[in-house]
């Protein structure tokens, strides 16, 4: 067999590692909020006694909303006109409100009724991932655009992954930083302070990219031109003008809910991350009550230990995967990564022991290739598949895909955190009993903390095996690209 054709990276089409970096500034940010608000939620439960199903549902109903306002916010920013450019607006003015409203979201009174909480949660929740919205989704179309290269693209989403990781770093101690009593009160005094450090870093490094990174396509490029549907001159009136906007963006909406490669990646991606987030929680009561017994502090520092190691690991994941992607291809790097997670999940049922506590750090670096390969490879494919979409509509869509394929993330998270705590009343957990759960229960929460994310990669590794934009495919389409409308010039 011909070995298949592997392409060089222009200098022309590097981005430079400083710009690389700015890049993953807002993945930063984006991974904190994301890891702040999905860690910090167990206060409602823990710290104010929620039931754990509503604790689920108040997590997962506002990322429903996300489903219109995430492509409502891609299509603003693909079709936006500014000397600022189509996505940097938003980003520095996104950051400012997500960081703000984070901050107020965890002032929470206590001594209120659990109704009181819920709605209070929930009404804040959606005016925060709105906010989030503006910031995320054209921060995550800027990265699809910043170079037409094939292997570059993989290097800054690699930059991009690694930085996003030191929020990960970070978030395995809120739990810890929550209930230092020395320090705080309680658990919801500890949340407040935490949220308005988390708030603070949002805003101070999330304006970071709209402010040194530079756009390809600063306008909306439909054939060179502009969009027909809404250009000037069109609709006569506003209605008319409203209208055809709205024309437009649904076009644009079932177009790419149509395009096949892509979908492929959503698919992919929701079955890991999902599989992932879905027993995210699990792994914190099995350590607490199976491995400490109920000891909340010794589970707490554990768990700790446990996401670092796995922070850490996943910085090396994130090397390994991008320079694996240039020798043997971003979807058979994601075949391998995928695999070597799923070996470290089942591990977790030899190796969380009471008797040995220490050996549950040894599955964490394995279980790191899963979301550590998926994000370094998946956004590298989706800025591929942009290219092939331009070539079929003339279009650049980087705002719809990008905040299609993140509601698919989120759509997962919220999933994972509905889902997730009926799966704990399943098990016939009580928070009352502490240490002395049921054996029956303790085997449930083991048995979905380990078998779910192995059942749900090994589904993702199927759907990846038909997906066909190869590198070599990649390379003929840009060809043709810039045969069409002409080489567009990087960010230096």
């Amino acid at each position: 067999m011909n070995k298949p054709p592997h392409y060089e990276t222009a200098i022309e089409d590097r981005i430079s590692f400083p710009h690389k970096l700015i890049y993953g500034f807002g993945a930063f940010v984006n991974n904190l909020l994301a890891a702040a608000i999905g860690g910090m939620v167990i206060v409602l439960n823990l710290g104010l006694g929620m039931n754990p199903a509503l604790v689920g549902l108040v997590s997962a109903l506002p990322r429903l909303t996300d489903a219109f306002t995430d492509p409502l916010m891609g299509y603003i920013s693909d079709h936006t006109r500014s000397k600022w450019g189509r996505r940097r607006p938003y980003i520095f003015l996104g950051a400012i409100a997500a960081g703000i409203i984070f901050m107020l979201l965890w002032q929470l009174p206590e001594g209120k009724s659990e109704s009181f909480y819920f709605w209070f949660f929930l009404a804040g929740s959606i005016i925060f991932y709105l906010a989030y919205t503006v910031f995320a989704t054209p921060w995550v179309a800027l990265g699809y655009e910043l170079t037409p290269d094939y292997h570059e693209r993989t290097r800054l989403m690699g930059v991009q992954n690694f930085m996003g990781q030191l929020a990960y770093l970070l978030s395995p101690w809120f739990l810890w930083f929550m209930a230092l009593e020395p320090l705080h009160d309680s658990l919801v005094d500890g949340a407040r302070w935490l949220a308005v450090i988390v708030g603070v870093a949002v805003i101070a490094i999330g304006i970071l990219p709209a402010i040194f990174l530079r756009e390809r396509f600063k306008q909306p490029v439909i054939d060179g031109g502009e969009d027909p549907e809404v250009a000037p001159g069109v609709a006569k009136t506003a209605s008319e003008r409203l209208l055809a906007t709205m024309k437009s963006f649904f076009k644009g909406f079932v177009l790419t809910l149509r395009f096949k490669p892509f979908l492929k990646l959503c698919a992919a991606t929701f079955l890991v991350f999902n599989g992932f987030m879905l027993v995210a929680s699990f792994q914190y009561y099995v350590i607490i009550y199976y491995v400490f017994s109920g000891d909340q502090s010794q589970g707490a520092l554990y768990a700790g230990w446990s996401g670092t190691v796995s922070a850490i690991s996943t910085f090396c994941v994130i090397f390994i995967v991008t320079k694996m992607s240039t020798k043997i291809g971003k979807r058979r790097a994601f075949f391998v990564s995928t695999a070597l997670s799923m070996v470290g999940y089942g591990l977790k049922w030899f190796c969380y022991r009471p008797d040995m506590p220490l050996l549950l750090l040894l599955p964490a670096p394995l279980m790191a290739f899963g979301l550590g390969g998926l994000f370094t490879l998946m956004g590298s494919m989706i800025a591929d598949v942009c290219d092939l979409d331009e070539l079929g509509t003339g279009e650049r869509r980087e705002g719809m895909f990008g905040s299609i394929y993140w509601w698919v993330v989120k759509l997962g998270m919220a999933a994972a955190l509905a889902v997730g705590g009926f799966l704990l009343n399943a098990t016939g957990f009580e928070v009352a009993l502490g240490g002395d759960q049921a054996a029956h229960t303790i085997i449930l929460m083991r048995i979905f903390d380990m078998g779910i994310p192995v059942m749900t990669s090994a589904l993702a590794i199927w759907v990846i095996v038909s997906y066909t934009l190869t590198e070599e495919k990649a390379h003929e389409v840009r060809q043709e690209l810039e045969r069409r409308r002409g080489k567009v010039a990087v960010v230096n």
